[in-house]
């Protein structure tokens, strides 16, 4: 039967995530608008925008935040040409954007003392191969495969090395350990809602001893450095961002902040996260034709759920263009490296009455289908 009730919110896209409940552009703080990002308005936007990301997600005292260009990609980038080298390095991955963080490091930095720890889709690498003493890069929740690591067990404390954690569909979803994270990158469009093209920068002692102490043997792009004569420049860490930010898109972050404060701060938002999770692991468990690329229970994400089916991929695009049509689930194809099936968003802002309605419409498409699957193969007969 063809369901009735359709989501009120049809948008499980994993980036550009949807915008938080209630959201409405007219509630920003539109003063901002018109405004340089250097005058005392923008700038203490921009400060705020640092200042409330540490106290609502709790850092410890010491660690810094920045706003900089270009979402999680250029913060994880700015890290990696400002920090890596001076320490052997592991890198893991298991899904696209950590594979892309490998090939920067092998092939662009042409660094030679690394080790690559990978895996496929769907699993983790052996984790208790990393070394303390090496640099570790990784990305804490795969946004293309749907795992994440389990806890930051793994991550020595006797470390020697840095640890650089691309947080983006992690923080705000899971509960981090930050004191075993030396740099964490997010960006504001993923389990908050926000706009894209800003990434936020997160940094402990560590990771700042280390740009003051080293210089790269290669040159830096200017929206890359965070250091001047060997130390820190800390008005980057206090809204003097590097490049010039739109100021919509900061107002726009700063009200989905104080949703999440609105709501009962980040214990709230991971709540929220494993509760869509678990209405999709309930509808999986009872339906034989589809299943988790993860399999693992343990290292499933919580926000960028990654689903296998029964068909092939070309039944599978037409699975989504039936939803897609429908106006039910708009955006759930999965990532273009990635195996086929769906990825569907679960993160904080996506309510969970929306997700459970949108699970009798999956059975209806995936029903419509192989019916016509069917009837193809009685005509052919």
């Amino acid at each position: 039967m063809r369901p009735e009730v359709k989501p009120d919110n049809p948008n499980f896209s994993s980036g550009p995530c949807a915008k938080r409940p209630g959201y409405d552009v007219a509630a920003l703080d539109l003063r901002l608008q018109g405004r340089s990002h250097r005058a005392g308005i923008g700038k203490n936007a921009l400060k705020l925008a640092c200042t409330e990301t540490a106290r609502i997600l709790r850092l410890p005292k010491g660690y810094r935040v920045a706003v900089v260009p270009a979402s999680d990609t250029g913060a994880m980038e700015m890290a990696m040409w400002s920090m890596l080298g001076p320490a052997p390095i592991d890198v893991l991955y298991w899904e696209a954007f950590g594979k892309g963080w490998a090939e920067d490091i092998t092939q662009q930095l042409k660094l030679n003392d690394v080790r690559v720890l990978a895996a496929s889709y769907g699993q983790l690498p052996d984790l208790t191969e990393v070394n303390p003493q090496h640099d570790i890069i990784f990305t804490w929740n795969g946004t293309t495969s749907g795992v994440c690591v389990p806890d930051g067990d793994w991550i020595s404390d006797k470390r020697t090395g840095l640890t650089f954690c691309d947080a983006t569909s992690a923080v705000f979803a899971k509960n981090l350990p930050w004191k075993k994270l030396d740099v964490v990158t997010f960006s504001w469009q993923k389990v908050l809602g926000g706009e894209g093209a800003h990434g936020m920068l997160i940094l402990s002692p560590k990771a700042v001893e280390r740009l003051e102490s080293y210089t790269p043997d290669w040159p830096l792009p200017k929206i890359f450095r965070m250091t001047r004569n060997g130390l820190l420049t800390e008005e980057l860490f206090e809204g003097a961002t590097i490049n010039t930010p739109s100021m919509l898109c900061v107002a726009d972050y700063l009200d989905a902040l104080n949703w999440v404060d609105s709501i009962g701060g980040i214990a709230e938002t991971v709540k929220r996260c494993n509760h869509n999770l678990a209405i999709l692991e309930n509808f999986v468990s009872q339906h034989d034709w589809i299943a988790f690329l993860a399999r693992n229970k343990s290292i499933r994400s919580n926000t960028s759920v990654c689903l296998t089916l029964d068909l092939s991929p070309e039944q599978t695009k037409k699975m989504i263009l039936l939803l897609e049509n429908e106006k039910v689930a708009l955006d759930i194809a999965p990532y273009r490296d990635a195996p086929a099936g769906l990825r569907i968003w679960c993160g904080a802002t996506v309510e969970s009455h929306n997700l459970s309605a949108l699970l009798p419409w999956l059975e209806w498409a995936y029903q419509q289908v192989t019916r016509d699957a069917s009837q193809i193969t009685e005509m052919e007969a």
